[in-house]
Parts: C-alpha cells; structure tokens; sequence
C-alpha cells in the first residue's frame, strides 16, 4: 500500500507539474518564481514553503524528467543479458523514450535542451550516474575479453564519443529523423568487434599528411 502524501509532498508535485507545462509553454525563459506562483494562485513567499529556491524546483523538474531514464538503466544493468546486448538496451530503451517524447511534441523537445543547456550543473549528476552504470556494463565486457588493452574510463569516453546522438537530447534533435535501432545495433557491433587499443594503421607517427 502506498504511503499517504504529506502536504508538503502533494505541493511539490503540483509546482513540478506547473513548471513543467510552462517550459512546455513558453520556454525556460517564463520558469521564474514569481510566475509559477502566480499559475498555483499562491504567494512567491508560499512557494518557498515547497521549494527553497528556483535552482530547487529546476532540480525537481530535472529528477522528474530523468528518473524514466535512471529506472531504465537500472533495469538493463541489472539484467542476465550478455555485455553486447546489455549494452544495446541501454540506450536502445532510451532512445525509443526519447524519440516518442520528441515525436509527441519537437518544441517541447527543444525546450528541454535549452532547460538543460542553461542549467548543465544541476543536471551533471544524472550524466555521471549514466557514465557509472556504463562503466558496470563495460567492466562486464572487459571480463570476458573485450575492449583489450584499454582501461574503463578510457572506453566510457570513447562508448560516449561513439553513441553520443543517441542519448543526448542536444544533438539528438538536430539528426533525429536519421537516428534509428537499426543503426544503434551496428554501431554497438562495432564497438565489440573493433574497440580496443591496438593501432591498426589509423593513428598517424608523422603527423597529417597534406591532402
């Protein structure tokens, strides 16, 4: 049985719910306190009861929007599903999210991308808690003798280089229509059949050679 809300709880829901229609409205740039106040028919004072600052409440809107994804990953981490596969799913699922949202409703989109452009600091921890859950992905790979040669961290930046249009919203937008699963699977097989730290030619001793 679910716990009851508390006044407190059911009143941050509410505001969430309230900023979240007025960046979905007119942007971030209409997100200040005095008008989400004004939208629940309260005081800028009261709202503070529920949130000690905009900052605050720009959090709560991020923790709604990405706790899907968090849950998502999560499910795929702690999944049976072999490294390669694992891998996929995890932004697979993600993406399929994503693309729904964008197709409902692409200025929506867009403004989430502004949200999270102006406000990077408050959502990097939801970034480095996906590069933690990707590392548990790859350090499950490497036990099995992927990724030769290369340390974690290492192939967490490479993966992120790699996959980056398929799960961050900023450049996703600007290829979407282009982005698919089909496409997402072959890049994953290629991070598997190729990724490791042997040089196979590509990398340059001498420099660029003029074209």
């Amino acid at each position: 049985m679910a716990r009851p809300q508390t006044d407190i709880e059911a009143g941050r829901e509410r505001l969430i719910e309230l900023a979240i229609e007025m960046i979905e409205e007119r942007g971030s740039a209409a997100l200040t306190v005095s008008e989400i106040a004004s939208r629940a028919g309260m005081s800028p004072a009261n709202l503070y009861r529920f949130f000690e600052n905009k900052e605050a409440l720009i959090e709560a809107v991020a923790a709604h929007w990405f706790q899907p994804k968090v849950e998502i990953m999560e499910e795929v981490v702690r999944s049976e599903l072999p490294p390669r596969r694992k891998l996929f799913e995890f932004y697979a699922r993600r993406f399929i999210r994503l693309r729904a949202s964008w197709e409902h409703d692409p200025v929506a989109f867009k403004m989430y991308c502004e949200l999270g452009e102006e406000n990077f600091e408050l959502i990097r921890s939801y970034v480095d808690l996906g590069d933690h859950y990707l590392g548990e992905i790859i350090a499950e790979a490497m036990a099995e003798g992927y990724f030769a040669g290369l340390e974690v961290d290492e192939t967490i930046s490479i993966i992120n280089q790699m996959t980056s249009v398929y799960c961050n919203i900023g450049a996703m937008v600007m290829v979407m229509p282009k982005l698919s699963e089909a496409k997402l699977a072959r890049i994953i097989d290629a991070v598997f059949d190729g990724l490791s730290a042997e040089d196979r030619g590509a990398k340059s001793v001498s420099g660029l050679r003029a074209a």
